[in-house]
């Protein structure tokens, strides 16, 4: 399994992999609500290591409650993808992040819940607390880059419901299905491994689209 180190770079690295990358904008997304999510690439628990963040939702949400999810949400009027991004991630796990810390884009992901997603890549330095709002995240996990790398990962899984296959990742915490499994697999291919790959035509589970 690949090892990822959390220093300079690796940041490098991301940064520059993600500006040479071609990535996919929809300028008119129809029907679908603008989203974003982060990407938050942390240390590990294990010093030294790179990590990034994934929550669970709480329970109580009217949406997707009790999901596996990056921090992120609905633009509000006005805002960048940055912007939303930055502040969902701030208002879901009290972690602060400027302009700055934000590495680079990936592709547009359509969800069958009825967003467009965003993914924005953001490096946060050593020592950051992350303090969830119990309102919106039941918990939060420092997953290591590495885990990204799994033998038979990512799962590509056939269902009767689409005539697109839906992909899942094996974390060390739960399996994690599409949206946050494509944005994820996206991040590892393009951010990790220097890769232009797609994720758009992979399907979510039947009990995301709602």
């Amino acid at each position: 399994m690949n090892s990822f180190r959390f220093d300079t770079t690796l940041r490098e690295a991301i940064t520059g992999r993600l500006d040479r990358f071609d990535r996919r904008r929809r300028e008119d997304s129809g029907d679908l609500k603008r989203a974003a999510v982060a990407i938050v690439v942390v240390e590990a628990e294990t010093p030294g290591e790179a990590a990034f963040l994934l929550t669970k939702r709480t329970p109580r949400l009217r949406a997707h409650g009790g999901q596996w999810a990056l921090p992120g949400g609905r633009l509000d009027p006005g805002e960048t993808i940055e912007q939303a991004a930055l502040r969902e991630l701030e208002e879901e796990l009290g972690v602060a992040a400027a302009s700055a810390d934000v590495l680079g884009t990936l592709d547009d992901y359509p969800t069958r819940s009825g967003y467009l997603i965003a993914p924005v890549v953001v490096w946060i330095p050593r020592g950051v607390e992350v303090t969830p709002n119990p309102e919106e995240v039941a918990a939060a996990y420092r997953i290591r880059c590495a885990e990204l790398f799994r033998d038979g990962s990512p799962e590509i899984v056939a269902i009767e419901e689409s005539d697109r296959p839906i992909i899942r990742l094996p974390l060390p915490v739960a399996t994690v299905n599409a949206p946050t499994a494509a944005v994820l697999y996206q991040f590892r291919e393009v951010a990790l491994a220097g890769r232009d790959t797609r994720v758009d035509h992979f399907e979510q589970p039947v009990f995301a689209w709602r």
